[in-house]
């Protein structure tokens, strides 16, 4: 085998890194692939264990490879035929093991081109990455694809009766049969950790509280094809585009015009000026993230099963102080359409807030802003980056040997969470690097 041509480390294992990994395997560049916690190729989204747990996304369009869209569904028919359906929603867990199984096959197919290594990664210097055992690994370029980090409680540090990291191993095991649960954020966590305390007998009641009380909203029996977009949904102020997206949905339904912006979502983020993203920030990312990042029906059903049920109740507000003892949780609360109500009271508090990404006080990144090797996006959404996903310094000058790869590259990309844009995604960094 030729010598590879670089030598890229890569911080975090989950699906980002390892998928990076092996397309620059596959493109001749080698890679040490740096991870710390769950087994390499699955990160948070798939190291569930539990079947209940579905992609969001069709399995046709779950490949993980760019230019190949049957990928996992060719895998499906030979690993797991009862599950190649193309437009049903496998198991994340399923998924998981097709992501290691890719990662190994290309290992196989080109021996030495992915190092792997365990541990956590603590700092990085000019063309070297540093561990917490003091171990330094040299590298040309560093890609950053830490994956989501965990929810951070509003109320801080509360007792032993909030559960903070909901996806912690054995994080619901002590909730009870019949405990009642109070759950901040009513986004796609929390669905996932109704369907686990509902696999593992519970029977109580719940409560979900966010700022605007959105559930997310569930994929048709069918796919849907995309609207056909008018010029005045694509360009001028955001208040006109949005006035016509929804002129559109009359004619199409919400479900096409959302799969007509799909593909197009990461151009017009790039094209909008800073105020054009803050209003998008401000005032349509909650009822965009709802209707976009949707549930499969199956599991839309259950929800509304427990809401018609009284079982789940929610709620739209702010969070308030948050009291515990040894029996329970007292949250107050600010109801968004006004008024006082009593604190919400549960057994247990589940924080299902999403990920808190927060770069300026991150261990890795905050030595870079503070030293003007990266800089902030001017929302302080995340890490400023060019259109191949280079970190800007404080001037605005692309680091050659700095990336960054998957939900941490937010602030530049907009979508960046699902398979379907990490791939693009992934691409981009291949191509910069070769």
């Amino acid at each position: 085998m030729a010598e590879a041509a670089y030598r890229v480390a890569i911080v975090g294992g989950g699906f980002s890194g390892a998928m990076l990994a092996a397309r620059l395997a596959e493109t001749g560049i080698a890679s040490v692939l740096i991870n710390d916690g769950a087994e390499i190729g699955l990160g948070v989204a798939y190291s569930t264990a539990f079947e209940g747990h579905l992609l969001n996304v069709r399995s046709g369009r779950m490949s993980a490879v760019e230019g190949r869209p049957d990928d996992f569904v060719a895998w499906l028919r030979t690993n797991r035929p009862a599950l190649a359906d193309p437009i049903d929603f496998a198991p994340r867990k399923v998924y998981g093991d097709y992501v290691r199984d890719r990662l190994a096959t290309v290992e196989a197919a080109f021996p030495g081109r992915i190092q792997r290594v365990p541990g956590r990664a603590v700092a990085m210097g000019d063309g070297a990455v540093q561990l917490t055992d003091g171990c330094t690994i040299p590298a040309d370029a560093v890609v950053l694809a830490t994956g989501n980090p965990a929810p951070a409680t509003a109320s801080g540090e509360v007792g032993g009766r909030v559960i903070g990291d909901p996806w912690a191993v054995g994080a619901l095991d002590r909730i009870e049969p019949d405990d009642s649960i109070l759950i901040i954020g009513t986004g796609l966590t929390m669905v996932d950790m109704i369907q686990s305390l509902l696999a593992q007998g519970w029977k109580g009641r719940a409560t979900a509280l966010s700022r605007r009380g959105l559930l997310p909203r569930a994929h048709a029996a069918t796919p849907d094809l995309p609207a056909d977009l008018p010029a005045e949904a694509l360009t001028g102020p955001v208040s006109n585009r949005l006035a016509a997206a929804r002129s559109t949905i009359c004619a199409s339904g919400w479900r096409g015009v959302m799969e007509a912006y799909r593909p197009i979502t990461a151009d017009l983020w790039a094209a909008a000026d800073v105020d054009q993203r803050a209003r998008m920030v401000r005032h349509l990312r909650p009822w965009w993230d709802v209707h976009r990042h949707r549930i499969a029906p199956r599991i839309a059903e259950t929800l509304t099963g427990l809401v018609a049920s009284r079982r789940l109740r929610v709620v739209a507000g702010r969070l308030g102080v948050v009291e515990t003892d040894r029996d329970g949780v007292w949250a107050g609360w600010s109801p968004r359409a006004g008024g006082a109500q009593p604190p919400l009271t549960a057994n247990w508090l589940i924080d299902c807030t999403g990920p808190a990404h927060s770069p300026a006080t991150d261990p890795l990144t905050a030595p870079l802003l503070a030293s003007g090797r990266a800089r902030l996006d001017p929302l302080g959404l995340g890490l400023d980056l060019d259109a191949s996903g280079r970190v800007l310094d404080a001037r605005g000058v692309a680091d050659p040997r700095l990336f960054v790869l998957g939900p941490p590259a937010r602030a530049a990309f907009w979508e960046t969470i699902a398979v379907p844009d990490i791939r693009k995604r992934i691409e981009g960094v291949v191509a910069a690097l070769t």
